[in-house]
């Protein structure tokens, strides 16, 4: 993205009209990632508000996705521009990552189509409050793969994250998350910094212990898929899941199985309860080595493959994807009521 790579705005002033909005070019291909760690609500509006007006200037679309006191800030210090920036509450947004994920891609690719494509700038704060472990570190492995799921999409985003109230464990993980920091006057490369394609990195790991309350029930399954559909509307549906996420999941367990299918002689398919949650693992014996970040990348209409776990991670609330030993796992979980 010529010109903004360093993130330095073209305006340090809070408030007040924003002239020259007919500045549209070209749009700026590849993405800029920012991590903005803030212990208050002024250096909040010192990284935020130039970032906004700047975007109005060169004829962005800007997107602010964070707190109810944050949007109210911003609103206030922005004044007539906020009318043309479109405000999100982050607990609306942030449900699940594949699903939150998705509606980025929406947003970005609908403003860089057309005959005056823009490119998108977005204040993304990801919600951290009532997450277990494992929905934090699903969290954090959504925010590294934005790194690849929008490489080469002309978006500049900026991921707010508030000192005061998040643990220090998600703190560091933003410094690992995003290429750039924003901790002051100026943006600066992180030196923690993780690629998710990292050999050995941190976003790769095994399955997260998902122990059955009260046991569980599996099926091997060979091509036919019916009786795998049945098994898990019927497990899941004594377990607790209501009919609309029973279809959901039944819908997702099916497009994995047929993967396990196309690329193998089929496998093994289990459900159980564990805490508040449905679980469903498919495992494909000949799956052999995959990406963690399997579905989390758009499929083009031209791609023949990938349109099956991108669906997936649309439909459950968090999916994970495991290659060990020659081993495929997908791990897909559906909230309980």
């Amino acid at each position: 993205m010529t010109g903004t790579t360093t993130g330095r705005p073209a305006r340090a002033v809070r408030g007040g009209a924003v002239p020259g909005r007919a500045r549209r070019g070209r749009v700026h291909r590849g993405l800029v990632h920012q991590g903005l760690v803030y212990g208050d609500d002024e250096a909040f509006l010192d990284a935020t508000v130039p970032f906004c007006l700047d975007g109005l200037e060169q004829g962005d679309a800007v997107l602010a996705v964070t707190t109810d006191a944050n949007i109210g800030l911003l609103r206030r210090a922005l004044k007539d521009a906020a009318e043309d920036i479109e405000f999100v509450d982050a607990d609306q947004w942030y449900r699940a990552p594949g699903r939150t994920l998705g509606a980025y891609h929406r947003y970005v690719d609908r403003h860089a189509a057309g005959d005056r494509p823009r490119r998108t700038r977005v204040i993304g704060e990801p919600v951290w409050h009532g997450r277990d472990a494992l929905e934090r570190a699903e969290w954090a492995r959504y925010e590294s793969v934005i790194n690849v799921a929008f490489a080469d999409c002309p978006a500049w985003i900026i991921c707010p994250y508030d000192t005061r109230v998040l643990p220090d464990e998600v703190v560091a993980g933003a410094r690992r998350t995003h290429p750039q920091l924003v901790t002051g006057p100026a943006p600066h490369a992180s030196d923690r910094y993780a690629a998710p394609d990292a050999a050995a990195g941190p976003w790769t790991r095994g399955l997260a212990p998902a122990p059955a309350d009260g046991g569980g029930a599996a099926l091997r399954f060979g091509a036919e898929l019916a009786p795998v559909r049945a098994f898990v509307a019927r497990e899941a549906a004594s377990l607790g899941l209501p009919g609309s996420g029973v279809r959901r999941l039944v819908f997702a367990v099916n497009e994995v199985a047929t993967n396990a299918v196309q690329h193998g002689a089929g496998g093994r398919v289990a459900v159980r309860r564990s805490g508040r949650r449905i679980v469903c693992d498919v495992t494909n014996p000949g799956g052999g080595d995959v990406d963690w970040y399997l579905g989390y990348l758009p499929p083009g209409p031209e791609q023949q493959r990938g349109h099956g776990l991108w669906t997936v991670r649309q439909l459950c609330d968090l999916v994970e994807v495991v290659a060990d030993r020659g081993t495929t796992t997908v791990r897909v979980q559906l909230s309980l009521p």
